[in-house]
């Protein structure tokens, strides 16, 4: 993303700084190489660290969620997905490369996670954390545990509800959005997309193959 994640940076402890933002950048995946990236990621963590099943950690959910990379100059450090729901965001597969812990790439990363689901209308989202986890996440975000849940259990780990609370945006995309706007790339709303340069072509043209 082109801009300081100003909204997404409300649902973390403590702002980011000028030097974070220097080291790291992060935003939507939008290419194929982004993808493979994120999934490279993820299973050097998840299959590689914690031992998880090929089949649990790739559910069928990743063609149907927003992904996202965190990137320490042009290496990826870190991804997370958000799945969309009605109502609230549900921000899941959080990993960073052992490299990059306790580094800012992590709080990077969530600012920008958390602008783009403030820019698209939402006032919470959702984390399923590992329990041991919370210390670190409770760091993290202005976040709270879900009352009166109860832990629940899969891949080998226990786990808990967590919610963050997501700072209106006062330029949240609604159903009377521009309709240029609202088909621009994910994350890109703001700038002109390639739809926009075919928007001065007249219409009822057929092109030529």
């Amino acid at each position: 993303m082109s801009q300081r994640p100003d909204f997404g940076e409300l649902s973390l402890t403590r702002p980011l700084t000028p030097e974070m933002l220097e080291a790291y950048s992060a935003g939507p995946v939008r290419t194929l190489e982004e993808y493979q990236q994120a999934m490279a990621l993820r299973a050097a963590v998840y299959l590689a660290e914690q031992d998880c099943p090929y089949d649990e950690e790739y559910d069928g959910n990743d063609f149907s969620c927003t992904h996202f990379l965190v990137k320490a100059g042009g290496r990826p450090a870190g991804t997370c997905r958000v799945r969309w729901f009605a109502g609230f965001a549900k921000i899941e597969r959080s990993t960073i490369l052992p490299a990059f812990r306790g580094t800012p790439a992590l709080r990077v990363l969530m600012a920008e996670t958390c602008e783009v689901i403030s820019r698209k209308g939402y006032r919470v989202a959702l984390a399923q954390i590992q329990s041991r986890l919370w210390p670190v996440w409770s760091r993290v975000f202005r976040c709270r545990l879900v009352h009166g849940r109860e832990n629940f259990a899969f891949s080998g780990f226990d786990y808990c509800e967590m919610e963050i609370p997501i700072a209106p945006h006062p330029q949240a995309l609604t159903i009377r959005a521009d309709p240029l706007q609202i088909i621009r790339p994910e994350g890109r709303w703001d700038e002109p997309g390639v739809l926009d340069r075919s928007a001065s072509r007249p219409t009822g043209e057929v092109q030529a193959a």
